[in-house]
């Protein structure tokens, strides 16, 4: 099993990657998540330029905030930054398409956006759809090597339903799941198998993320702590301001226990408070997994954090990685605060014996 970092973009998230690398972590993943977060590419940039070994890959590209040719040209350009070292992942999106008022794009929208780009990066002519028509486009002076597409970039597709996960098999490609406890983890797992050898491939070349958001206890009774909280609570919040926007917006898939459901209640009350009331999702996505906002502190508790995220002392958590590898996942990514660089550490130590 490889490992990795996800991280909410700054100007100066190549201060993470690079420690990060130091530290023998495998892949870092940045956020695109555009009015929240600094732009995903100019983050990944820095990176490739600081670093000399880690694998850097787009944690998720929402298509429909992208046009194909110009993300094309983006990751080609990386490329020739970090030869061999980048990777495409995508998305429906999340936040990057709720911070305008939209919910996910179509998944046959985002499998077509992919295929125009992989086309592209394969130094072909393809047909690109903009603006409502198709128009024939490709890479124009490849040989001037201002980009790179000789070496692959890999594509990561976030598929988080059977449908999507059947679509990813179809094609081949590498597989993320978001994964906040195990028993959900082991359910998705093998449902991508069974898509996978049904799409007639051979389960060895199934590359599979369990992406992650938790901490590390240092005290088993810590649960409550404000550090826990700190590092954990961003992710678990994820599950609160995904479902308090369901009615307009669909779910992501991310619920709690049926015992922590009222908690979910009680941040609705909170998401209806918010203002302008057109327009909730501009405060009910503020600092996404970053920190956790004042008015949702009271909600985030250690049982609730328990419940939606890898968390736990070194060896439980080491005990989850463990368990995760074993059901087949080839990478471990978990969230690292903008905030709190000093968790890369934390995860180090972890991974370290694992």
């Amino acid at each position: 099993m490889k490992f990795g970092i996800n991280i909410a973009p700054s100007w100066d998230s190549w201060k993470v990657v690079k420690r990060a690398e130091e530290l023998g972590f495998d892949y870092a993943s940045f956020i695109d998540s555009q009015l929240i977060n600094a732009d995903m590419f100019v983050s990944m940039t820095a990176a490739a330029m600081k670093t000399d070994r880690i694998h850097l890959g787009t944690g998720v590209i929402i298509p429909s905030n992208r046009l194909a040719p110009v993300a094309a040209s983006a990751l080609a350009s990386l490329n020739a930054i970090a030869p061999g070292r980048i990777h495409m992942g995508v998305g429906t999106g999340f936040t990057g398409r709720r911070t305008m008022g939209l919910g996910p794009m179509k998944l046959a929208d985002m499998f077509d956006w992919i295929d125009v780009v992989e086309k592209l990066l394969a130094g072909e002519l393809v047909e690109a759809k903009i603006e409502g028509d198709t128009h024939p486009v490709r890479f124009m002076n490849p040989e001037m090597e201002l980009i790179n597409i000789k070496d692959p970039i890999p594509v990561n597709v976030s598929a988080l339903g059977p449908r999507g996960r059947r679509m990813v098999a179809v094609r081949g490609y590498r597989w993320t799941n978001t994964v906040g406890n195990l028993v959900r983890a082991e359910a998705a797992m093998a449902d991508m198998k069974t898509a996978w050898t049904e799409a007639g491939r051979d389960l060895s070349d199934l590359h599979a993320t369990a992406n992650c958001g938790g901490t590390v206890l240092a005290s088993p009774d810590d649960w409550d702590a404000d550090y826990v909280q700190a590092e954990a609570g961003p992710s678990s919040a994820i599950t609160l301001h995904n479902l308090a926007e369901e009615a307009e917006f669909g779910s992501i898939g991310h619920k709690p226990p049926p015992e922590l459901a009222k908690l979910v209640e009680e941040y609705r009350k909170v998401y209806e408070s918010y203002e302008p009331h057109n327009a909730r999702y501009l405060a009910n996505h503020k600092n996404h997994l970053m920190t956790v906002r004042p008015e949702e502190k009271h909600l985030i508790t250690g049982n609730f954090i328990r419940a939606t995220t890898i968390s736990g002392t070194k060896e439980e958590v080491q005990d989850k990685i463990r368990a995760l590898k074993d059901m087949g996942y080839t990478l471990f990514t978990t969230h690292v605060r903008t905030v709190l660089p000093e968790m890369v550490e934390k995860w180090a130590d972890v991974i370290e014996g694992v």
